[in-house]
């Protein structure tokens, strides 16, 4: 359909957006509007009014980002799109940030919402999202919460589930590429979970960690309580991870973590194989604890890709990545790489932790196992046998018929377990 075409998407998928354009979209005139010389593309009239884009409107596609959106809204706010898009549209789950109030405030004659993740968390970020494309589809927030959030996040309410189910499907476009008849030459994709033990020093923290948490959490009640588990919760994964994690304290990595042990071996296998690999994490301070053990234990310095990362530097990586000149190892930030990037050249996915979301883990495997993908995606998840990061793909697997029902699920639940169920999902079993 005619111009002028909008597109908004995290800084790490503009180029993959400029790129694509340029290959499905080759009659459009395509424009980054980011960085200093974006102030190129506004000129001002006699009248003082702002005019952006003097090409063509019918054949334009711009590219922007929603950390400029909300600063450029004057000008931006000014044209009448014929499409928005939302690329990640996650990133407006919050109705109540500038970017959400910003493609709000964007005048399109329709407007798309791209992501695979609509529920990370609650389900008031579908309201969100479907609100932001769609304003008043669903009701005030408040309605929302009352007739569908409180019933299905807390009650497990599945007739309430069927019922936003059967609203949102006509609105909704949801692919799977576990349905062959959609990307049919995909490879194949095996998941494994790598189980690890933890070393007597990990399950002495660990320990230490839930008995505080255990007391504390019979102590408190309401918003303090629920932080404080949340909290308990992260530091566990944290000793899981390294007790050099948890301790922030610089100190030696070798001979400390068994999952760091389990890792080695890994990456050994895939190495001896010729095979290359991403690594994910969640937490940019283990990432940069990768970094240094890959570095002193095999011998050679891996890219990490992460939020503090500048766009040129990230795309080399990627480059170097993909086309075999660099490291065989790309190690990521889960919230900066695991979404809107292309590293097919990668067969061995590595999820070093796991996110309490299985949509967010599964859309970061999904930088290796898409179009492109020539060779089987094999995907290791890394878990410590007896703790929390056992129990907890137990219990989601438990919660996917609600969560499937709807859309998804998140970790919000985790803080209102009984502590009885908190003491089942966080003890320590070991062998006797």
């Amino acid at each position: 359909r005619p111009g002028p075409h909008l597109v908004i998407c995290p800084l790490s998928v503009v180029r993959n957006w400029r790129t694509e354009s340029e290959r499905f979209t080759p009659k459009l005139d395509v424009t980054v509007h980011h960085g200093a010389t974006r102030k190129k593309n506004v000129s001002t009239g006699h009248d003082g009014s702002g005019e952006l884009f003097s090409i063509d409107p019918e054949h334009q596609l711009v590219i922007t980002t929603y950390g400029l959106l909300p600063r450029d809204l004057e000008h931006l706010g000014e044209i009448e799109w014929s499409t928005v898009v939302l690329d990640e549209a996650q990133m407006v789950k919050n109705p109540n940030t500038k970017a959400a109030k910003a493609v709000r405030a964007l005048t399109a004659d329709q407007k798309l919402a791209l992501t695979g993740t609509p529920v990370e968390n609650r389900l008031s970020e579908l309201w969100a999202i479907l609100d932001a494309v769609n304003p008043g589809l669903l009701g005030s927030l408040t309605k929302f919460r009352d007739k569908f959030g409180t019933p299905i996040e807390r009650h497990h309410d599945l007739d309430a589930a069927a019922r936003l189910r059967r609203m949102t499907q006509p609105f909704i476009l949801r692919r799977t590429k576990a349905d062959k008849r959609l990307l049919p030459d995909l490879p194949d994709k095996i998941e494994q979970i790598a189980y690890a033990k933890l070393t007597k020093e990990q399950a002495t923290l660990y320990q230490k960690i839930v008995d505080q948490l255990l007391h504390d959490a019979e102590q408190e009640s309401g918003m303090r309580r629920r932080g404080l588990v949340l909290a308990a919760l992260m530091r566990l994964k944290q000793v899981c991870n390294h007790p050099a994690h948890a301790l922030k304290d610089g100190s030696r990595l070798a001979g400390r973590s068994g999952k760091l042990t389990r890792f080695d071996e890994l990456v050994t296998d895939l190495l001896d194989q010729g095979e290359r690999a991403l690594v994910f994490t969640q937490f940019r301070e283990m990432g940069e604890l990768l970094t240094q053990h890959v570095t002193e234990q095999f011998g050679f310095d891996p890219p990490f890709l992460h939020g503090g990362v500048t766009r040129l530097k990230r795309d080399l990586m990627v480059d170097q990545f993909q086309d075999g000149t660099g490291p065989a190892l790309l190690l990521v930030s889960l919230k900066a790489g695991g979404t809107g990037l292309n590293l097919t050249a990668a067969s061995q996915v590595i999820h070093y932790d796991r996110w309490w979301n299985p949509a967010v883990e599964d859309q970061a495997t999904d930088r290796a196992w898409r179009l492109g993908q020539q060779r089987t995606v094999n995907v290791h998840k890394l878990v410590c046998e007896g703790t929390v990061e056992e129990r907890i793909g137990q219990v989601i697997d438990d919660k996917r018929k609600l969560a499937d029902a709807v859309v998804g699920t998140g970790e919000a639940w985790l803080s209102e377990l009984s502590t009885e169920d908190l003491r089942d999902l966080v003890v320590l079993e070991q062998e006797s």
